[in-house]
């Protein structure tokens, strides 16, 4: 039923043809089955196991690696004497690589799309109806509720009639209201009203604090708020990371230019199909050079880069677990360092989500019709029971006091909460409604009666102070809170009656209320006629502490000296309660509210120093929400939020073009519904924002999934949990701002390692490219292309990843993430660095061939037409053509390329900074993992039968000798460039 909120009773109950006393027929309940089915959110049918290996296979790069696989496999089954397992070596590892990347990405998969099933966590498992069938209320399952069923307990109702004085409802995981909201029957004539103005309605997943009600089922299932928000995130696709986009790009590029080189390295070898040494056959001597196509395209993949970007983001969250950031999903890590935008829940995250006390009054004194207050300000910002308060920022025991010493037995005797301490979490828990429990948590911090604490356990300090009091005085009934008189009382006697002693009244509630209820103030023991003047001074502060800086929910309380016998008092009749109420005495006042966590403001300075917006959205009223921004920093105390604080009617009410303009600037939303959080978050993404949400409820889920970086309270919901990316274990703003500052080293140390890997394999290309132009034999094979690719080269690459963060990091701007992974300078760095190691690598195994003591010293003519080579060829006399398919050049090529790769990895220990200004020792990691690389290198170089499957022997002094000389220069190379970089490129 559409708009049930803005319908009387009886037309609610007309639309569904029932009768609130007898409920529907079966032949109705089987009609409205038909039509709305079962009161349950469907099973998402999630991806088949096949469809998300598939989708790992997706990618550009993995595809070329497994075209490259499938070919070397074929290409192996050809392959003749001692050749033929090696052969079969490349193709297994690139598979084996596929294979590990897929079950890693399957995995992940797999554990990110539980969100939508733990909606099924607010789901109630039975109902309680009533139906023309039974005289009396039974209890079915809730997946057979049907709108129009008259029900006690709710799916999405409106409420027919109230069974008790009060209904309050805790809706926090649905709107994110810090407090309970009292409900009623009326109607609540907007059409447009958002959730939390719909005061007659049920939904589904909340919780009832206190009171009985019924009422008429109007939505179920997918039709619930609950429903509407699982739709919500059914709709929302998830994006690919920033880093992802730009590796994404990457592939493509590098796919088209690794494709041309292969076309080209075949194409200029056309000439040498027909060469001898191919038994003159030239499909022979075609299928010899498209392996070499192949072994070229092996090279210029990446294949390490996938599992070092793992590893290094793996790492990083890690790093950020020990900063109680618990990261989800694994690319979200890098993602945090260019998040420009933070859009975060009011209710528990920006604030504790623990209502407190924070200033009280009593009267100080009277003089004629004017009066002075005695205004006291109370610490803590949680359930726990420990605090202090000050008065003129002094501190003070409040047993000096006797207007405190009242005050605070009306708080703990008025009073329906109490405190407890959780063992398991280590924290104080409420135990009843919100703010009972911060009156609760007052009179432990007061401590009237000096109560000696020292010893007791925590758990029974959680309610010690109290007990004191309620030792005094028992209470004797309770005159519930009525929406009309807007208060509540308690009747008490004395424990231990005397002449003295007599029976009292304690009331709190709204001050307007309870005040015209008034007729005399307390000014320490004595009791003085409340004047005109007085009142309007006790009234002037109030409105000063309600809509001021604090905007605080205050609360008055008063006594009832003389109140009638309890057998004269009428408790049936809630009406009469207010008349009960009346001749109060005036005690004092304490102002309340869900306090901002104590380290938010500094986070929040932090985060505008690194170019971050923060924005509030929170379900609670706009006067609340602004005074919290002011309180933490979002806006400064004068500015005027007119143009930068919205609620959500507001928002709606704007044209398409003042919306955009509203996300553009604004810097508070409140009384939002899920639906706008999830608006906005589009909004902010059109403007090429990378935006991070926070929140802990069942109203955020789909905005968290729909943001780029989702992040959710430990204490919050499974829904928000499982839609997240990252989820905070302490619920503090300020682990935020400390996971960003890592998501930022994270990028920029994955940067160093891209590069150092690219930089690498393009020096495997040029190598590869150059002995196919020259005609050499071939420097480099596939298997130990994938040996340096996979594991010399990775472990420096991981290391990287450890690199120490720049110290201004936190004081620069979000990186634009559009910004290109390799610009036009990089690019010819990368360029000039491989053709260096490209060339080495060739020249390295050419001086064996041409120079080396104990080589075979033949010319360079020799060397480029060596396919030519046999014994009636004048050309080659006295060559032995076997010295061609020597092991030592290869070794020589092998060796060269790791050894340069390591000098390599120092030169990327920073971007542009010398290694005399940041040396190797900075990164204590990467020392270890360079001696780990060299030290695998000597293994495949002298262990058996390694050399014999990479095809490599193990080189003398002299050989090692000339591997330094050719490796060095590298070091001398990129030093050039970056002070090229530092002195005429750099800002």
């Amino acid at each position: 039923m559409e708009n049930a909120h803005t319908k009387t009773v009886e037309e609610v109950l007309a639309y569904f043809g029932v009768n609130e006393s007898t409920g529907l027929s079966l032949e109705q309940v089987k009609k409205l089955k038909e039509k709305w089915g079962s009161n349950e959110l469907p099973a998402e049918e999630g991806k088949t196991l096949l469809e998300l290996v598939i989708e790992q296979f997706e990618d550009l790069l993995v595809r070329i690696l497994l075209l490259a696989a499938c070919i070397s496999f074929v290409l192996a089954w050809f392959e003749e004497g001692e050749e033929t397992i090696t052969a079969f070596v490349e193709p297994f590892v690139i598979l084996l690589i596929l294979v590990a990347n897929a079950i890693v990405g399957v995995w992940q998969e797999r554990n990110a799309e539980n969100a939508i099933e733990a909606l099924k966590e607010y789901e109630p498992e039975m109902g309680k109806v009533y139906r023309q069938d039974r005289k009396s209320v039974q209890r079915i399952k809730a997946r057979d509720i049907v709108p129009g069923d008259i029900v006690e307990v709710a799916a999405d109702i409106r409420i027919t009639s109230i069974k008790s004085t009060t209904l309050r409802v805790d809706q926090s995981i649905l709107t994110g209201e810090s407090v309970s909201v009292i409900k009623h029957t009326d109607p609540v004539p907007d059409p447009r009203a958002v959730n939390q103005d719909k005061k007659n309605m049920l939904f589904s997943g909340t919780n009832i604090a206190a009171g009985k009600a019924m009422g008429v089922v109007i939505a179920t299932g997918v039709n619930t708020e609950i429903g509407k928000i699982r739709d919500e995130m059914v709709a929302t696709e998830q994006e690919r990371t920033p880093l992802q986009q730009k590796l994404d790009e990457f592939g493509e590029q590098l796919s088209k230019v690794i494709s041309l080189i292969c076309i080209a390295v075949w194409i200029i070898n056309i000439g040498h199909f027909n060469d001898p040494v191919h038994g003159g056959s030239w499909i022979r001597g075609a299928i010899y050079y498209f392996k070499i196509a192949v072994a070229l395209a092996v090279a210029a993949i990446p294949e390490g880069l996938p599992a070092v970007i793992t590893t290094c983001l793996a790492l990083g969250t890690r790093r950020m677990a020990k900063k109680n950031a618990i990261v989800r999903s694994l690319p979200s890590v890098e993602t945090l360092g260019c998040t420009s935008v933070i859009c975060s829940d009011k209710t528990g995250t920006l604030t504790t989500n623990q209502m407190s006390v924070c200033r009280m009054f009593v009267l100080d004194r009277v003089e004629g019709d004017s009066c002075s207050l005695n205004e006291f300000t109370v610490t803590g910002s949680t359930y726990a029971p420990m605090g202090e308060v000050h008065k003129d920022d002094k501190l003070i025991k409040c047993s000096q006091y006797d207007g405190l010493v009242e005050l605070a037995t009306i708080c703990a005797l008025c009073n329906d909460s109490s405190l407890d301490y959780n063992e398991a979490k280590g924290v104080y828990e409420k135990v009843g409604e919100a703010t009972e429990t911060a009156l609760t948590c007052l009179v432990e911090k007061m401590n009237v009666f000096d109560t000696d604490l020292k010893g007791l356990s925590r758990i029974e300090r959680a309610n010690a102070c109290n007990s004191v009091i309620k030792q005094l005085m028992k209470k004797e009934f309770t005159l519930e809170f009525s929406r009309d008189r807007k208060s509540m009382s308690v009747y008490c006697t004395p424990n231990k009656p005397s002449r003295t002693s007599m029976s009292k009244m304690f009331v709190k509630g709204a001050p307007e209320g309870v005040i015209d209820r008034c007729t005399h103030v307390r000014v320490g023991n004595a009791k003085i006629p409340l004047t005109s003047g007085i009142k309007q001074k006790i009234m002037s502060v109030i409105r000063e502490w309600g809509t001021g800086r604090d905007t605080l929910r205050c609360l008055a309380l008063a006594t009832h000296d003389n109140p009638p016998r309890k057998e004269e008092m009428n408790l049936e009749d809630s009406s009469n309660f207010i008349n009960y109420e009346t001749n109060l005495t005036f005690v004092g006042c304490v102002g309340m509210l869900d306090p901002p966590r104590i380290e938010v403001a500094s986070s929040i300075k932090l985060c505008k120093q690194a170019g971050i917006r923060v924005i509030m959205i929170t379900g609670d009223n706009k006067g609340t929400a602004v005074a919290i921004c002011r309180r933490i920093g979002i806006f400064v105390e004068d500015e005027d939020v007119s143009t930068k604080a919205f609620t959500g009617r507001e928002f709606d009410e704007l044209s398409l073009a003042a919306q955009r303009d509203a996300c553009h600037h604004a810097r508070c939303f409140a009384r939002v519904e899920p639906s706008h959080k999830s608006k906005i978050v589009e909004f902010l993404q059109s403007f090429d924002e990378i935006t991070a949400m926070t929140g802990d409820g069942v109203n955020d889920a789909p905005a968290l999934k729909k943001a780029e970086i989702g992040i959710a309270m430990g204490s919050g919901t499974a829904v928000a949990k499982t839609a997240s990316e990252m989820v905070l274990a302490d619920d503090n703003f300020s682990t935020i701002v400390a996971a960003v500052e890592e998501g930022r080293a994270i990028y920029n140390n994955m940067k160093q390692f891209i590069r150092y890997l690219i930089s690498s394999n393009v020096g495997e290309v040029v190598c590869i490219f150059l002995t196919a132009a020259l005609g050499f034999p071939e420097a480099l094979i596939p298997v130990q292309l994938l040996w340096v690719n996979l594991v010399t080269d990775g472990l420096p690459a991981t290391a990287l990843g450890f690199n120490p963060p720049d110290l201004d990091i936190m004081n620069k701007p979000p990186r634009n993430p559009k910004e290109p992974l390799i610009s036009g300078w990089l690019f010819f760095r990368y360029l000039a660095i491989g053709c260096y190691v490209g060339a080495a690598t060739v020249g390295a195994a050419a001086w064996w061939f041409i120079a080396a003591d104990g080589g075979p010293r033949v010319t360079f003519y020799q060397l480029s037409h060596f396919l030519q080579c046999k014994e009636d060829n004048p050309d080659f006399s006295g060559v032995d053509c076997v010295v061609f398919e020597s092991p030592y050049p290869m070794t020589m090529a092998l060796s060269v390329l790791v050894t340069i790769e390591m000098c390599n990895a120092l030169n990327s220990l920073s971007e542009n900074q010398s290694l005399m200004r940041m040396p190797p020792w900075e990164n204590i990691w990467l020392v270890g993992a360079i001696c780990l690389s060299m030290s695998l290198h000597f293994l495949i170089l002298y262990v058996e039968p390694l050399p014999i499957i990479f095809q490599i022997t193990p080189l003398n002094v002299t050989q090692w000798l000339m591997v330094l000389k050719i490796s060095l220069p590298v070091i001398l190379l990129d030093e050039t460039l970056k002070y090229v970089a530092r002195n005429y490129l750099e800002p």
